[in-house]
Order: structure tokens, then C-alpha cells, then sequence
């Protein structure tokens, strides 16, 4: 079954290679939180998200942490679909998003009490899942526009 183009002349959305696409993009995000606090606490030995005694696995907000970094994946692929689906120039709404989403994350452990380097590495973590969300659900929106022109 083909898909219909919306009213108002936007583009038809391949909406499964979208949110596949969204799903891998969650599974990096997860794996990205987990690698940066492995290398933070294991090779740099800075506590992030765990008090100093937790070791490099610390306690359980290290998965916590990870699925947020997956749901914000999530959260961010509906948000692309439905730019897709209603605005125009959805790139360009979707990129001014992310970036503003993920500038304030990436400030958003220097409000909190603790180590500076807990904030510099936390920050840095969550600049790196901002700029994998950023780039792989653009790069699958378009893909997911053009499949089925």
C-alpha cells in the first residue's frame, strides 16, 4: 500500500523506516550514555552520576541514565514526524529544536552542586547524545521522505 500525501502538499512519510530509524538511534543514545560513564569513571575516574565508592559500574542511575538518553531519542523521532507531517521546512524547526535542547542539557549539570569535573564529563555526555540525535534523525527523516516519492 503506497502512502497518500498529507493535505496541504507535504511530503509522504516511509513512517516505519522513521521510527526504525528512531529505535537505533535510541539504542546509540544508551550506549553512548554507557560508554561515556564507563570512560569517565573507569579510565578518567571522575564520579559521574555515582557517588566515588560505586566503581565503574556505579549503581543503578547509570542504566537510568541510559534510558532517558533513549527516550529522549524517541521523544525527539515524534517530534521529527510530526514536522514532517504538518510544518514547513521541518529540518529546519527540527534542527533549531535539537540544538537548543541539547545546549541546554549539555548546561545542565553546571546548575547542580558537585565536582567540576563530574559536570564537565556529564556535560560532555550529554553533548555527544544531543549531536547523535540531531544528526541520525535528520539524516533518517530525509531518507524517510524520499523513500516513497
Amino acid at each position: 500500500m503506497t502512502p497518500q500525501p498529507p493535505q496541504g502538499g507535504a511530503p509522504p512519510i516511509a513512517a516505519a523506516r522513521l521510527w526504525s530509524a528512531g529505535a537505533a538511534t535510541a539504542v546509540v543514545t544508551a550506549l553512548i550514555a554507557v560508554v561515556g560513564i564507563l570512560l569517565a569513571r573507569g579510565v578518567f575516574d571522575i564520579p559521574v552520576l555515582a557517588p566515588e565508592g560505586e566503581g565503574t559500574w556505579g549503581d543503578a542511575d547509570t542504566m537510568t541514565y541510559a534510558l532517558f538518553c533513549a527516550l529522549a531519542a524517541l521523544v525527539a523521532t515524534g517530534l521529527l514526524h510530526l514536522l514532517l507531517a504538518s510544518t514547513p521546512r521541518p529540518f529546519e524547526f527540527f534542527g533549531w529544536i535539537i540544538a537548543l535542547a541539547t545546549v541546554a542539557a549539555a548546561a545542565a549539570p553546571f546548575v547542580a552542586g558537585g565536582e567540576t569535573s563530574s559536570k564537565i564529563a556529564t556535560a560532555v555526555i550529554n553533548l555527544a547524545v544531543g549531536v547523535a540525535i540531531g544528526t541520525l534523525l535528520t539524516s533518517a527523516g530525509r531518507t524517510a521522505t524520499r523513500a516513497i516519492r
